[in-house]
């Protein structure tokens, strides 16, 4: 696939006109109204490549827990405790990158964060404790931190309205191919035949330094933001980018994709925070509680189940550490076929629906999965099985999470609000759920287990109903429409 080297992307921006300069503006709905292209294609890939890097170490994570215990002398609450400094990493990478990426660009904050994630994944093939694994876990997670806020923000300003849904799905659900690539990694590398134990479980930390390198290059296919540009005080640079999609693009004819609206801004340097807070406290407040309950839930479910499948599989089911990677492949092809199967619903069914449905189904399918677990029905084969079928559903369902708080909020304050929902969210939710979890393990009894599935089971059937009675119907509409922006001075018209 051939990188665009057009000069619209390339040149030196012009000085940006700000301090209450004033534009009209067809941008959105040009962009809106683009088919499908190779441009399109290439963001998804470039884009889709970095939920790789966190799909293989999230899965490295889990898969290689049995031989942190047994190379590093690791207690479950040990792993438990590193996983969830990797979270809250996370947690710290999102506020911090996602206030600079609404400050300073999208692409430019795509190479800070990911230079972070390499070097401390590098790092993390070092540790010596379980204190440098935490630390460098740490730092690993606040490079991937800022890649959700960066990412999902170009997702929704690059795609057109009618594919904006199913888009954001799968590029959130290629984690799960990361997730089988660190499954085949452990196998190889877990295995004493191959090579020594312990060395096999940092060579597969570097396999994730080495696959971000080629990102690197990747990146360089996406443009900045159009929409950010032309807020931010560079609408020739975000004109020079547009006309450059749309000369290999085809625009759409239907009646309902045609350009009909233009739209006036003010533009300005960037946006007070007490500008955010007010946007997201007051105007949105609504829509700031369907986030935070979305968001919440599916971290708990997630991270507290995911982090911790390995020690189920190893304690409870006898499965020795380096056979793991096998019980992973199936688990990740459930949650990448759930996106792409499913993700094109959320765009015509709609969002309020498609929610409401992945979010409950998967709280009913754990708890009931659950049960069988603690009554011991279960085998490590039927398990992987029902993890299987559970994420088919949780997939798209966690991926809705980021896909509603991207596209329910002002262009302005979008990176930062995916940063603080992810954060409050996985702070409640996924930081505390592997360390939970972890415990919950360490007393070896399934009914103790079972009521961790419970809890996680409860929050998704919960965040289904938050999502069917105040979720937004945001399918198949443009940005503005969903959510105008702050420095807009009339409505479209």
């Amino acid at each position: 696939m051939a990188v665009s080297t057009s000069a619209a992307w390339t040149q030196p921006p012009p000085a940006p006109r700000v301090g209450g300069c004033i534009i009209e503006t067809d941008i959105p709905a040009r962009l809106d109204g683009l088919l499908w292209s190779g441009f399109h294609t290439r963001v998804v890939v470039a884009l889709g490549v970095t939920w790789i890097l966190d799909g293989l170490e999230v899965t490295l994570a889990g898969t290689l827990s049995g031989a942190l215990k047994q190379q590093l002398q690791f207690s479950n609450l040990d792993v438990g405790v590193a996983n969830s400094a990797y979270l809250a990493g996370a947690v710290l990478g999102a506020l911090g990158f996602g206030w600079l990426t609404d400050r300073i660009g999208r692409k430019k904050l795509f190479f800070i964060t990911l230079a972070l994630y390499l070097a401390a994944t590098a790092a993390t093939a070092l540790s010596w404790n379980v204190w440098s694994y935490a630390l460098f876990r740490f730092l690993t997670g606040a490079g991937i931190g800022g890649e959700y806020t960066a990412i999902n923000s170009t997702i929704q300003e690059l795609m057109p309205a009618r594919y904006r849904g199913w888009t954001d799905l799968v590029i959130n659900g290629s984690f799960w191919l990361g997730a089988a690539l660190g499954a085949v990694c452990a196998i190889v590398l877990l295995d004493p035949a191959v090579i020594d134990p312990e060395y096999g479980w940092r060579l597969a930390y570097f396999t994730g330094a080495v696959l971000g390198i080629v990102v690197f290059v990747m990146r360089l296919w996406i443009p900045e933001s159009p929409r950010w540009l032309m807020i931010h005080g560079r609408p020739e640079q975000a004109e020079a980018i547009v006309a450059e999609i749309e000369r290999t693009a085809r625009i759409a004819t239907e009646p309902e994709h045609r350009i009909k609206s233009k739209i006036r801004l003010q533009m300005r340097s960037h946006t007070p925070l007490r500008e955010v807070a007010h946007t997201l406290l007051t105007t949105y407040r609504q829509r700031s509680f369907v986030g935070l309950t979305l968001m919440a839930a599916q971290a708990f479910f997630y991270n507290a189940i995911f982090f911790t499948y390995a020690l189920i599989l190893t304690d409870f089911f006898g499965i020795p550490s380096s056979h793991i990677g096998w019980y992973i492949l199936p688990f990740a092809a459930g949650n990448f076929l759930g996106p792409l199967l499913l993700g094109r619903l959320f765009d015509t069914l709609g969002r309020r629906k498609m929610i409401a449905f992945t979010y409950g189904i998967s709280g009913l399918l754990l708890a009931g999965s659950g049960y069988l677990f603690s009554i011991g029905a279960l085998t490590a084969q039927s398990q992987t099985i029902a993890w299987m079928v559970i994420f088919f559903f949780a997939s798209p369902a966690a991926s809705a999470a980021y896909l509603t708080v991207s596209e329910t909020f002002p262009l302005e304050v979008r990176a930062l609000a995916i940063a603080i929902f992810y954060a409050i969210g996985t702070g409640i939710g996924g930081v505390a759920g592997p360390a939970l979890f972890g415990a919950l393990i360490d007393t070896g009894s399934r009914t103790t287990v079972f009521a961790g599935y419970l809890l996680g089971a409860a929050l998704m059937i919960v965040a289904a109903m938050v999502g069917w009675r105040y979720g937004v119907a945001a399918e198949r509409r443009s940005l503005e429409q969903v959510a105008r922006p702050l420095a807009a001075i009339e409505e479209n018209r």
